[in-house]
């Protein structure tokens, strides 16, 4: 029963990890289109396509894999247990990228309707945030500092 529980474990790991890699990669392509979007205000045809990569960005890749990714890492905690200071360190920062997340589906919404009132500059700024908070959920994960 062990072995099996093993090999469960390990195909919801790596189902986990490529969840989090789709779900990471539009976190940090979204904020990217906002910095072209906010800069191309003037462009009939951009302002017309732009909602558009937006929207089917967050609604047909990011929201099924941040589900996926929660769903997986859930899964995992429920085999392995919810003990280690780590693990509670590494959901914080999930949550907070989960907020991020949801915050970054209210631009896209503001944007689609014209209702954008930030430059560039503060998109090439955010773009960072979700740096920050994978590189501790790494560090935690990998590294296991507590």
């Amino acid at each position: 029963m062990i072995d099996f529980l093993s090999s469960i474990y390990l195909w919801i790991k790596a189902f986990h990890v490529m969840a989090v890699i789709s779900w990471m990669a539009g976190l940090f392509y979204l904020p990217r289109l906002f910095v072209y979007h906010a800069s191309a205000r003037d462009n009939g045809e951009c302002a017309e396509t732009f909602p558009v990569m937006e929207r089917k960005l967050y609604r047909y890749i990011m929201q099924p894999a941040m589900i996926a990714s929660w769903i997986a890492g859930l899964l995992m905690i429920a085999v392995i247990g919810f003990s280690d200071i780590w693990l509670h360190v590494k959901l914080t920062m999930v949550i907070l990228l989960t907020v991020y997340h949801f915050w970054l589906g209210r631009m896209v919404v503001r944007f689609a309707r014209g209702e954008n009132d930030k430059p560039e500059k503060f998109y090439r700024m955010i773009n960072e945030i979700p740096t920050l908070l994978m590189i501790v959920i790494v560090i935690m994960v990998i590294v296991k500092p507590f």
